[in-house]
């Protein structure tokens, strides 16, 4: 798969980003979730330089995909003790069934 490269528009800075053909849109909707996250840090922190607002976006981004991934965790944690639950349930269903036949 090939790379096109689109423009995104960052604090009122243009960039020009590779982006595999198809993703443009899923780049996009990103780059606009970091512009909201730029614009609103650069609104509560006027003294903050270009660079100390990508930093802070950028640590606020990791703590989200942190809080994403430990829910996820914890999800797939509950998912295996029901599949696990399940499994026993129908094991026993059989052993029964087997020893009534």
């Amino acid at each position: 798969m090939s790379n096109s490269a689109i423009d995104i528009s960052l604090l009122g800075r243009t960039y020009s980003i590779a982006c595999p053909k198809g993703q443009e849109e899923a780049l996009r909707s990103i780059a606009k979730g970091v512009e909201q996250q730029l614009t609103n840090l650069k609104a509560r922190t006027n003294n903050l330089s270009r660079e100390e607002l990508a930093i802070m976006a950028a640590l606020n981004i990791g703590y989200e995909l942190h809080e994403e991934q430990q829910k996820n965790k914890q999800y797939m944690a509950q998912m295996d003790e029901r599949i696990s639950l399940l499994q026993s349930t129908l094991e026993n269903s059989l052993l029964e069934r087997t020893k009534e036949d």
